[in-house]
């Protein structure tokens, strides 16, 4: 999954013209408040699926100023409505799309946005590796540049550098992630994109101690090939928190990140809306962008 950054002469002074898929969830919201407030970005489409909110003003249904976006359920009529939004304002001024929707839509979002030109910035998790293989194949033939993001969080992304750093030392190692009782997929893509960034050395964790017997299927956590630990808690009062916790004879070192409030991620999504524009192919992780 390649991506380099396009000429610099690409560059266009025009706003961002964005399109927010998932408009009024939790994220959405968000994210509709975050580039409206925005100089650099315009929104240009609401895209929501919640019953009896087709037509409304999405600004005047989120407690803002009329910003003069009906909300549609057109995902793909709407992403035509963008991309000719943008199409006098020369070579890469594309629209983006940003999507925290459903993992059960996500892949044809991705692959419906990159066919029709408009740069996929994906908080959506969800996506398995032969689906993002795919993605990225399809991005790279289509010269589109996109960007699938399984946390917005800088904060995270220095958390996962961290423990890929001391996976070099530690044999044993446990993850946990926990995350409010509505998000749908579980472990979530965040600690998976940790487990693969510590996976990189290549070497086997928690070597077995002891013939293990759970009397409670799945206590343990789920096991990926290199012998890592994932466990998942959902309760409503979170938000989205990863521990890390590493063992050794007499020691163990724990990395924790805390998001107290959805606002952490919005300087990470204006940066990824900004930089998606000069990609061509598809990036996996914040970190590709920083």
């Amino acid at each position: 999954m390649t991506a380099s950054p396009a000429s610099a002469s690409t560059a266009n002074s025009q706003p961002i013209a964005v399109v927010v898929a998932g408009a009024l969830g939790r994220m959405g919201a968000e994210v509709v408040k975050a580039v409206t407030a925005s100089p650099d970005c315009r929104l240009v489409g609401a895209i929501d699926t919640t019953s009896g909110k087709e037509g409304a003003d999405v600004g005047l249904e989120l407690g803002l100023a009329e910003l003069e976006v009906a909300i549609t359920a057109d995902f793909e009529g709407c992403l035509c409505q963008a991309s000719q939004a943008v199409r006098n304002d020369g070579p890469g001024a594309g629209a983006v799309l940003v999507d925290f929707t459903h993992p059960s839509v996500v892949y044809e979002h991705t692959r419906g946005a990159i066919a029709y030109g408009v740069h996929p910035v994906i908080g959506t998790t969800g996506l398995s590796p032969e689906q993002l293989a795919d993605l990225a194949t399809f991005a790279e033939k289509a010269s589109v540049g996109g960007a699938v993001i399984p946390n917005f969080s800088v904060g995270m992304v220095l958390l996962q550098q961290a423990a890929a750093a001391a996976a070099r030392f530690y044999d044993f190692a446990e993850l946990t992630e926990l995350h409010h009782n509505r998000k749908a997929d579980a472990p979530s893509g965040t600690c998976i994109k940790t487990a693969e960034l510590m996976e990189e050395l290549g070497k086997s964790f928690n070597p077995q101690q002891v013939e293990e017997h759970e009397t409670l299927a799945g206590c343990r956590g789920g096991e990926r090939p290199s012998g890592l630990r994932l466990h998942s808690i959902r309760l409503p009062g979170l938000v989205a928190h990863q521990e890390v916790m590493f063992g050794a004879p007499g020691e163990t070192y724990t990395l924790r990140h805390d998001t107290i409030d959805r606002s952490a991620y919005m300087p990470g999504v204006l940066l990824s809306v900004r930089k998606v524009r000069q990609l061509q192919g598809l990036v996996y992780g914040l970190e590709r962008l920083l």
